[in-house]
């Protein structure tokens, strides 16, 4: 095996995944600081480690059993082909996940962003066909159509929102892209015909609708012009004057923002969102509370994705007391809150602050007849999958996989992250799990 001549967090996270640690767990076994090591994974090769954290990862890598060595050099290798694939990209090519160069800035604007999932397939992120005809839509760039858009009556955009909005919580992809792309352009002159409250009716209506797009587009991978949706959900919602609106429009941006890497900022709007929409309505009504718990959730998750674990647990706490309050599973404004939801976002804030055996032990507390839509049943067991890989139970990793398709195909053939944990399945399993994993991939299209 090659010597490490020069750790980075990259190389120092790859030594935690292969010794099957927690971030806790390997700061611990280091004697380093638990935000160190989270700041290893987090910023991989941006991170130079000082001279004594050199030392010490030198030791630890020449006492490491063998099997511990093998997963180490396959999971380099693995990290090494993601990192090459980066390198090698033409100037000025985008992204699949962060859609941004290779400079680490935009691209030159949307339609740059447009052609390059145009001309995506087989490149390793999975693009439904009709993407591009939406992205044109969102950034109102000229389409072929046989007669300019025409204003909607509102109770008709109102039921073609919840038509989309409904398809995309069953995981129908290319259902609810073909929907929207149909909608969208209808938004302007049917604004422009609506006057006073009937105006201010279509603006939550069009909030709504941009959250729809973004998370959509956040599904996909195509997180800069998710980024776009959201700042148009939430000017949407802005103008509508809807306390409720506007809150639900926050929760998009603050998933926008996580997505693009800006969890700070993430975290302090959903909590100021969360505060207002308390203030302003004293949470009088099930929409009310339910966004206000939603928001609190999506906070939890970027303050874990900052480590910042006790910023997470307290607003995991207070989503709890919000869900006591409404006192069931329900969609409320299409949040799916409740008891449920807020333990399947506690698997996911503990997965993300890397404790993958607490992830596994909530997730074993999860009703699952009481998970009523696919999107999150689907998220769920990815999230499943990705502990059970990190834990270095491959073949359940595989199986959380397998119950994942059954519920959402779709789910699984467009998310950037499940192609991820099926190519770490690839990379460390062995014999007949390898085998099962590589004739799985196949079978349903996720491309590793």
């Amino acid at each position: 095996m090659a010597a490490v001549t020069n750790w980075t967090g990259r190389e120092a996270n790859t030594l935690r995944r292969a010794l099957r640690l927690s971030v806790t767990g390997f700061a611990e076994h280091l004697g380093a600081a638990r935000r160190t090591v989270a700041k290893w994974s987090s910023q991989g090769e941006k991170v130079q480690l000082r001279a004594d954290m050199q030392a010490a990862l030198d030791t630890v890598l020449a006492r490491a059993a063998p099997d511990v060595l093998e997963r180490f050099e396959a999971l380099r290798r693995h990290d090494t082909r993601g990192a090459l694939a980066v390198a090698t990209r033409p100037p000025g090519a985008v992204d699949a996940d962060t859609g941004k160069d290779g400079s680490g800035t935009d691209s030159d604007g949307d339609v740059q962003r447009r052609r390059f999932l145009q001309g995506a397939t087989g490149t390793g992120m999975a693009v439904l066909p009709n993407v591009t005809p939406l992205l044109d839509a969102l950034v109102s760039l000229p389409m072929a159509r046989e007669a300019e858009p025409v204003a909607l009556p509102l109770r008709q955009l109102a039921r073609g929102v919840a038509a989309a909005k409904a398809a995309y919580q069953a995981c129908r992809y290319e259902q609810v892209l073909g929907g929207l792309t149909i909608l969208l352009p209808t938004l302007a002159p049917t604004r422009s015909d609506a006057e006073g409250d009937q105006r201010t009716r279509v603006d939550a209506v069009a909030s709504d609708l941009y959250h729809v797009v973004g998370s959509v587009l956040l599904k996909v991978g195509d997180r800069g012009m998710a980024l776009v949706a959201a700042e148009k959900s939430v000017q949407a919602g802005t103008a509508s004057q809807d306390p409720v609106a506007m809150a639900t429009s926050a929760r998009i941006m603050t998933h926008a923002l996580m997505s693009n890497g800006h969890t700070r900022q993430a975290r302090s709007l959903a909590e100021k969102a969360a505060g207002t929409l308390e203030r302003d309505t004293r949470l009088m009504s099930s929409d009310q509370l339910a966004v206000y718990g939603a928001l609190l959730l999506r906070g939890a998750v970027a303050a874990a994705r900052s480590d910042d674990r006790d910023s997470a647990q307290a607003m995991i706490d207070e989503a709890t007391r919000a869900a006591a309050r409404l006192g069931y599973d329900g969609n409320d404004r299409w949040t799916g809150f409740g008891a449920t939801n807020v333990l399947l976002h506690q698997v996911n804030v503990a997965l993300t602050l890397g404790d993958a055996g607490t992830a596994i032990t909530l997730a074993r507390q999860v009703p699952l007849d009481k998970i009523r839509l696919a999107e999150r049943k689907a998220s769920f067991f990815v999230d499943v999958a990705r502990a059970y890989t990190r834990w270095g139970r491959y073949e359940h990793a595989l199986d959380a996989l397998r119950i994942a398709y059954d519920v959402a195909p779709e789910e699984l053939r467009c998310r950037p992250a499940v192609q991820h944990i099926a190519g770490d399945l690839a990379a460390l399993s062995r014999g007949h799990v390898r085998t099962a994993v590589v004739e799985f991939t196949r079978r349903v299209g996720i491309l590793v």
